[in-house]
């Protein structure tokens, strides 16, 4: 299989299942961006550079279980488009990151569960009642393997021009084999929506090549060895991300990049061993797609806020997806940080779930006032579980739209002080 024309590697400067629907549009359609979603467009750059648009973005990521709930419960279509319905304003792809190019082996595989060896050399069980995956063996188990563990070209065009197998497509709250070629899903969206590519850093890469608990272990028994392999991964996802925005040729508009380094009480390590191993690795990430004009949001699980001035140093455009069992309050967070950097999120899914209504209306609008002076996309604190009604989500999207334009009108629940 050849590799993508990378003219010495240089990136020109130019302008999924699980979480993620894949998109049943033909991509031999011409590529044209309609008026409404160059609006989209429009309304998301301004958002990111602390400008008011026309209103405050809405977007989201669902899990399957709730997307079959919301149709159910609005009586629509099998068929039905979440995110055309709502018509939002952005969405994320996801092209093959496997460290192997590989199809699925199957360990196990029964109606109701399969275990799969991935290209991450990770069995991966699906049990087809459960939401969640579980890991159930990481091949890279000694740091012997870890130090010998080799990664396949990130230039290679399967990982993006080509359909297969690959982890992070196929194995999630769903379970698919032979996921579409990337390009095509980004070509299948890109008239309707601004379109993000995404890829992993050295943690998210990481962990699910050696385990979360090797991660946290060798970082204290060989925290020097442990770094020489994430300056490898860092390598490969760095190179995988000037490959992703070469292979696009110009149809993103902008990168997520997956990386949870902290949970509900701080960061899951320490921030002087993540700013020596993990922050150059995001840094440059930041950098390739900044030089590609596009702009960067950071998806970080847990209260990450000890290192919230790194990644305003770094020059990161927005911050994801902001936990509320973390504590998080975009409102607080707000005010701490002006408009340094942007944020995406914040919304609690479990007060979606449960809050009387008069209530939900009052916590959705004091959120709003967030979206002062732009720097602010309206999400959930993380993506939206089936516990949500589909009429709860319907009843908080229209709420933003009607409250979230500009020049914000939030009545009783405004705060004067936010700017």
């Amino acid at each position: 299989m050849g590799n993508i024309d990378n003219k010495d590697r240089k990136i020109l400067v130019g302008e999924g299942t699980s979480m993620f629907e894949v998109r049943s549009k033909s991509v031999d359609s011409e590529l044209k961006r309609t008026p409404n979603c160059l609006k989209k467009l429009d309304r998301m750059n301004k958002t990111l550079h602390h400008k008011e648009a026309d209103r405050i973005p809405v977007g989201d990521y669902f899990w399957g279980q709730f997307l079959d709930r919301w149709k159910k419960e609005l009586n629509l279509p099998a068929d039905t488009d979440i995110y055309t319905y709502y018509d939002l304003d952005w969405i994320t792809t996801v092209p093959n990151m496997d460290p192997h190019i590989k199809n699925f082996e199957f360990i196990k595989n029964t109606p109701e569960e399969v275990i799969v060896r991935t290209g991450f050399e990770a069995e991966v069980l699906k049990n087809m009642s459960i939401t969640m995956p579980a890991f159930t063996k990481f091949h890279t188990d000694t740091i012997e393997k870890m130090e010998a563990f080799e990664f396949d070209d990130p230039w290679d065009d399967r990982r993006y021009l080509s359909g297969g197998d690959n982890q992070l497509a196929g194995v999630g709250d769903g379970f698919a084999l032979n996921s579409p070629p990337w390009v095509d899903t980004v070509k299948s969206l890109y008239n309707d929506f601004p379109v993000y590519g995404s890829i992993c850093e050295a943690q998210e890469e990481g962990w699910r090549i050696i385990g979360s608990e090797n991660m946290m272990l060798w970082m204290g028994l060989y925290p020097e060895k442990l770094g020489k392999f994430l300056k490898r991964i860092g390598e490969f996802v760095i190179e995988m991300t000037k490959a992703q925005i070469k292979a696009a040729d110009g149809l993103l508009s902008g990168m997520v990049i997956w990386g949870d380094v902290a949970y509900v009480n701080g960061m899951l390590f320490s921030p002087d061993y993540w700013r020596k191993h993990f922050k150059p690795i995001v840094a440059e990430i930041i950098n390739v797609c900044h030089k590609n004009n596009l702009p960067v949001i950071y998806h970080g699980c847990g209260d990450a806020r000890s290192i919230y001035k790194d990644f305003i140093e770094m020059g990161l455009d927005s911050y994801n997806p902001l936990e509320a069992k973390a504590g998080l309050d975009i409102i607080d967070i707000r005010k701490e940080y002006g408009h340094q950097m942007g944020f995406c999120g914040n919304m609690d899914v479990m007060r979606w779930a449960d809050l009387p209504m008069d209530e939900l209306k009052a916590y959705v609008l004091r959120k709003l006032n967030a979206g002062k002076g732009g720097g602010f996309i309206f999400q959930s604190d993380h993506s939206v579980p089936h516990s949500v009604s589909g009429k709860r989500y319907d009843y908080v999207v229209n709420l933003v739209r009607e409250y979230g334009k500009y020049p914000l009108k939030l009545g009783e629940y405004d705060l004067p002080e936010m700017k």
